[in-house]
């Protein structure tokens, strides 16, 4: 049968991007406490097209994907992306593959677990080398500095995001960024509390006020001792209580791995 996208094309354009995006697809990733977790991802996949080319063939990249089954992880994106370059005849590759990332926490006080589920992201693009990223959104407590000081009693507090994209120079455990989050603002936030962990969230975040300057410049300075990072952005947004608007602060920064 006539091959259509391999005809030439006369604009002279050549194409960043052009591929497939948000196929289902099972995958593993590496779980500190469990070794393995097995989870559901959105992957999107996508090559350079040069000028001279109509269009690329995007049933080869269903068919490289497929033939890794469940095996799409940190340490099989080099691969993937290698196989979809000679697939495709290309000279970048690239792949995203966001997921929801699931951690038992315990209730700080009556000691109760629940699932907690994470937003995480992998990227990583194949052409001079191989460039891996992965961004972990993680929801906290936050309780307003200001507010406290100029209250006679309570403060206004809300429920906040600290997103974290890191480039990485080796393998990093998603436990440890979502811990960086947590850490960064007055409170990690949990699936599953009872009275008295309540009564510990709520006097924890009261003696613990943070602006969203504070909670990404506190990210900021714990991404900096953690190793195997190359750059590193980290966004902070609070939901405002009292405010009809969201409060926002972002960090980027390179680093030495």
């Amino acid at each position: 049968m006539k091959d259509v996208q391999s005809g030439l094309d006369h604009r002279n354009m050549p194409i960043e991007k052009v591929g497939i995006r948000d196929i289902r697809y099972p995958i593993t990733v590496r779980d500190r406490s469990a070794e393995r977790q097995h989870t559901v991802a959105s992957v999107s996949l996508s090559v350079n097209l040069p000028h001279t080319y109509r269009g690329t063939h995007m049933s080869r990249f269903v068919e490289v994907l497929d033939r890794f089954q469940s095996e799409v992880s940190y340490h099989t994106l080099g691969e993937i992306l290698a196989e979809i370059r000679r697939a495709l005849n290309a000279e970048e590759s690239h792949i995203e593959v966001a997921f929801p990332y699931f951690m038992r926490k315990r209730a700080p006080v009556s000691g109760l677990e629940s699932m907690m589920p994470y937003d995480c992201t992998i990227s990583a693009t194949l052409a001079a080398a191989l460039e891996i990223s992965i961004r972990v959104e993680v929801p906290v407590h936050t309780l307003c500095p200001c507010s406290r000081e100029i209250s006679a009693v309570s403060a206004h507090n809300q429920r906040g995001r600290v997103a974290m994209t890191v480039g990485m120079t080796r393998f990093v455990w998603i436990e440890d960024l979502i811990g960086i989050a947590e850490e960064s603002g007055s409170s990690p936030v949990y699936a599953l509390l009872k009275r008295e962990d309540e009564k510990f969230v709520t006097e924890h975040a009261y003696e613990n006020p943070r602006f969203v300057e504070d909670v990404v410049r506190e990210a900021a300075l714990r991404l900096d001792r953690l190793p195997g990072l190359r750059w590193y952005t980290v966004e902070a947004e609070n939901f405002e209580s009292i405010h009809n608007h969201s409060a926002y602060a972002v960090i980027t920064r390179r680093k030495d791995g």
